[in-house]
């Protein structure tokens, strides 16, 4: 039996979506590939979702508005999936950016 070596952490894309709540990846050398696509578009619905849950649930705190208990809690709910949707979308996207070389800081002094 063989032991296969972890691979590179930078070919690993967490996806948006989980299995039975486990994380689950993708591997990948970086190239577009049919998973990767379908990756992209399950993200941009969850952002479209939370957009839409957002401009939902302002009106709902509003000075003035009335809402009933139940209500409140659809909408905290919505807000909730939305977040952490939003959350591992900020993950994902942010473990496939490369870290700076020596150098390559945005001031340019290497700091």
């Amino acid at each position: 039996m063989s032991i296969q070596p972890e691979p590179d952490s930078r070919l690993l894309r967490l996806l948006p979506w989980s299995d039975d709540g486990k994380t689950t990846y993708l591997v990948t050398d970086g190239t577009e590939t049919w998973m990767s696509r379908l990756a992209d578009r399950v993200e941009e619905q969850q952002i479209e979702t939370a957009t839409l849950a957002l401009r939902l649930t302002k009106p709902m705190v509003a000075d003035g508005a009335k809402n009933t208990a139940p209500e409140l809690r659809w909408a905290v709910r919505r807000l909730i999936e939305s977040l952490t949707d939003l959350l591992t979308i900020a993950e994902s996207r942010g473990q496939r950016i490369p870290d700076y070389r020596d150098g390559d800081s945005p001031t340019g002094d290497g700091h």
